[in-house]
């Protein structure tokens, strides 16, 4: 019996080996380390040092710098800077100064009430009274002023970015090799961290207002550009084919038909851009864009958290009316709705808006017959003296000493030491080749070859920039950050899916931090943990939470009842459910939310190397800061890499995913 049981047993053992080889992601596991145990010995013996080799490494201060010096040296007399770059700088100049001169001409009472006029025009009483409410709360705070110069900073850069948004979008809709062609470079446009456009634009048009608005608007055309393709690429074929057999020609296609179908994402595509539009206007405010943006950065820079919260609540109040208006003219537009009014007589819709547009008209002209244009110094309210005092008991009570627990100080020691520390040293003590052997693995399980090779050449192309060591440290960053936010989102997420009232509490609290721009969530974590890398990745969490939770609860309730049903049938508890049904089927949903959180994290963790979050952010900072073209273009560069990397490693494939749902 011995001898007859030795093969089954072999033989046993070698049907589990061809299975195992079979496994798609262990057959690509093998290959890997195949292709590792061959490598390995010779790249460790030809480049022993675990951090990436001196001489892979491409050195671009060079030529960056003579093209600076160049720049610079013929921004007053060559050509193309007196007759192109000249002219769209003072088109610029003048189209902000017109728009702020119309604001200010028509007094903060007339600005209040067009502002809630169009809301109600557009989204109903309540949001008309909110916009009221908010754009008299900015003059209340003293920052009248301010918020007028951000607006009219926003209202030409958003149509700006809208125009040239809308027609790359349909180049891109109505051609496919356009559309082929577009892509990479909005991807692109994307990944890149908002203060790496800052650089390239300071050194054509200096500092000040057109640098300001031109770096606006490439940030934020692409969203126009990217929903007005998919608009346009995604009509109805049966409409378009009737309105071809109507001998309709191509113009008049895309005017009957291409467009208004695509109505709903045009809109969509307005407020993304105002939005994005908003968060820039504000980062602009380092190179000369005043406004509120100016006024959050210098306070920022003296630590004064008060003075930088009393113009950071405007920029929040205008990121949240501008959201609500666009969005509900995106739903209203979308479902054909609309008042009695609008939807009678054809007359009925332009004589509503004439009297809307009458009563602002009549508010503006009483305020200019009363001198009453400019806010009244006795309506503001100060502020930041009572917010530095609550800032300064908390240093005093919540910074450090706290019984037991500890202050806040002291938690950000605490993860400095015991989890950034450890994973930067852990990520820069690891040989180079590893790291890319741990990036091909990660992207080609998730994906295809492809994907793996995008990834790797990603990763590598960094080490090439010779800021290996410093994109390892922002990677840890990221990480970090990353872990504790899917902590935090996937079990809050869970949490809203699964109450309803919940979920209800949450969701003005997501609206709020959803439409604040990025340079706003630096104020409190400055004023919590200090400076340094705890508190960056405080602010990368805080800001890609909402998203997070948001995907994750809009996955779980997405799940299909009938499976619920079948399962709470069959006795499953409701943990059980979770688990093993709503998990599993939300699958690529809470994909979606780590790549999701990933992309937010590493927006927000390069902002951080203002508050002293170092590697990559820091470096695109001193470059900006210094005019040194070479160190901000080049980690500017290594910080879309590294961004295109991460956005592999968690995005699957559509193939893949499809097979994985």
């Amino acid at each position: 019996m011995a001898t007859a049981t030795a093969p089954i047993g072999h033989t046993g053992l070698a049907d589990r080996a061809r299975a195992l080889v079979r496994h798609r992601a262990a057959g690509k596991l093998l290959l890997l380390a195949l292709a590792a145990a061959v490598l390995a010995p010779i790249l460790d013996a030809r480049w022993a040092s675990g951090t990436w080799p001196h001489a892979l490494t491409v050195d671009l201060t060079e030529p960056l710098g003579r093209t600076s010096d160049w720049i610079i040296d013929n921004r007053d007399s060559h050509p193309l800077f007196l007759y192109f770059f000249g002219y769209v700088s003072n088109a610029v100049v003048l189209s902000v100064r017109a728009v702020y001169l119309l604001l200010l001409a028509a007094g903060w009472a007339g600005v209040t009430a067009a502002a809630a006029l169009v809301a109600w025009r557009t989204a109903g009483v309540r949001l008309a009274l909110g916009t009221a409410a908010a754009f008299l709360a900015c003059g209340l705070l003293g920052m009248w002023v301010p918020t007028m110069q951000t607006l009219a900073l926003m209202v030409v850069a958003v149509l700006a970015s809208v125009v040239l948004g809308t027609l790359l979008g349909l180049a891109a809709g109505l051609s496919d090799r356009t559309y082929r062609a577009l892509r990479p470079v909005l991807d692109t446009m994307q990944v890149l961290p908002a203060f790496a456009y800052l650089l390239p634009v300071v050194l054509v048009f200096g500092i000040g207002v057109p640098a300001a608005v031109l770096a606006t608007v490439v940030y934020a055309a692409p969203p126009m550009a990217r929903l007005t393709a998919l608009g346009l690429r995604g009509a109805d074929g049966g409409v378009m084919e009737a309105v071809a057999s109507l001998g309709a020609t191509a113009r008049q296609r895309l005017l009957t038909a291409r467009l208004p179908l695509a109505r709903r994402e045009l809109l969509l595509g307005l407020n993304q851009t105002i939005m994005m539009a908003l968060s820039m206007a504000v980062i602009a405010s380092v190179i000369g864009a005043g406004g509120l943006g100016d006024r959050v950065y210098q306070a920022l820079a003296s630590v004064d958290v008060g003075a930088a919260l009393a113009a950071g609540i405007p920029i929040v109040l205008l990121a949240v009316v501008l959201d609500r208006v666009t969005g509900a003219a995106g739903e209203r537009l979308g479902g054909d709705g609309g008042d009695a009014g609008d939807r009678g007589d054809s007359r009925g819709k332009p004589t509503a808006w004439a009297y809307a547009a009458a009563a602002a008209v009549a508010v503006a002209l009483a305020g200019r017959f009363t001198d009453t244009l400019d806010w009244p110094d006795a309506w503001t309210l100060t502020i930041a003296e009572p917010v530095n005092h609550v800032v300064d008991w908390m240093t005093n009570h919540l910074y450090s000493g706290v019984p037991y627990i500890g202050g806040t100080a002291d938690w950000a020691g605490h993860f400095t030491t015991w989890i950034l520390d450890p994973l930067r040293d852990g990520l820069q003590w690891l040989p180079w080749w590893s790291v890319l052997l741990i990036v091909a693995a990660l992207a080609w399980l998730i994906g295809t070859w492809r994907t793996a090779l995008t990834a790797v050449l990603a990763m590598a192309a960094i080490g090439v920039l010779g800021v290996w060591k410093p994109s390892l440290d922002t990677l840890s960053q990221v990480l970090a950050a990353v872990a504790v936010t899917l902590v935090l989102g996937f079990a809050i997420g869970v949490a809203a899916a699964r109450s309803e009232r919940f979920e209800r509490l949450l969701r003005p609290v997501l609206d709020v931090f959803q439409t604040m721009p990025q340079f706003v969530y630096l104020i409190p974590v400055v004023a919590l943990f200090g400076v340094g890398r705890a508190p960056a990745v405080a602010a990368a969490v805080v800001y890609a939470l909402p998203a997070v939770v948001r995907i994750t609860t809009q996955g779980l309730r997405a799940v299909d009842r009938a499976a619920l049903e079948s399962a709470r049938s069959l006795g499953a508890t409701s943990g059980q459910q979770l688990r093993q049904v709503q998990l599993p089927l939300a699958r690529p949903a809470l994909l979606l939310a780590v790549n999701q959180g990933v992309v937010l994290v590493l927006a927000v963790v390069i902002i951080g190397g203002l508050v002293g979050g170092g590697a990559l952010g820091y470096d695109v900072v001193f470059g900006l800061a210094q005019g040194d073209l070479a160190t901000g273009l080049v980690a500017g560069a290594a910080i879309v890499c590294l961004g295109l990397m991460l956005d592999r490693v968690t995005q699957p494939t559509e193939r893949r995913a499809k097979k994985g749902a």
